[in-house]
């Protein structure tokens, strides 16, 4: 099953961290984050790994090289401007292909087993949601069961930045920047996006603050 890692982001959040090195090449414990995130789906089993890019995508490109020494294929999708998350998995379905396949946000931290998402789905999405964090605190969608919905639900949570998708949840969809959320929505209203809730541990690491709660994390489990 082949995964898109997201990290074509300029990483405002992170102030001068950025200014030279993009948010997925921040170091976390000895290598970059978005290192750390390639070994634990390769460990998954993943067969593919797609990277987007734009903001300072060159580094990224550097960084990733050919891929061979993570184990499996890696192919970066390069992007003029940053296309949203809609636009940069549009513009990446030709290497996804016609499979379901995993996405997964680069700027998370997660200890969600990669391994036990779908690899069939009926639905055009599954999401894996959390429980909302205080910088998200009325959360994005809701869970009746195992469906997501755009409004409403036992209890609204945050999307995780974690899904598997079909190619067919963008069949409206044209070249271009545009967010994925309104496409969610949609296929929400439609009855076609399911959902799990994960209550692991999770982190956004949007900001330096956060960034060092990982670092804290990860030093403390080599103990």
């Amino acid at each position: 099953m082949k995964v898109m890692l997201l990290a074509a982001g300029r990483g405002e959040r992170m102030g001068a961290l950025t200014d030279t090195t993009p948010k997925p090449l921040l170091p976390v414990a000895g290598k970059p984050l978005l290192q750390h995130h390639i070994e634990r789906l390769v460990a998954a089993g993943f067969s593919e790994i797609i990277i987007n890019t734009a903001y300072l995508g060159e580094q990224i490109a550097a960084f990733i090289g050919d891929g061979r020494r993570f184990g499996v294929p890696v192919h970066i999708s390069a992007e003029k401007e940053r296309l949203e998350t809609g636009g940069g998995i549009f513009h990446a379905l030709g290497l996804l292909g016609e499979q379901p396949f995993v996405v997964v946000n680069s700027d998370v931290w997660t200890d969600f087993p990669f391994q036990s998402l779908p690899q069939q789905i009926d639905e055009l999405a599954h999401l894996v949601l959390v429980p909302n964090p205080s910088h998200n605190a009325k959360g994005d969608f809701g869970l009746n069961g195992k469906r997501c919905v755009s409004e409403g639900g036992d209890e609204r949570l945050t999307f995780s930045g974690i899904s598997v998708l079909r190619p067919a949840l963008f069949a409206t969809a044209q070249a271009g920047k545009f967010p994925l959320a309104p496409l969610l929505r949609q296929a929400m209203n439609a009855g076609r996006v399911s959902g799990e809730r994960h209550d692991g541990l999770w982190i956004d690491v949007g900001t330096p603050e956060r960034l060092r709660a990982v670092e804290h994390i990860l030093q403390e489990n080599k103990q």
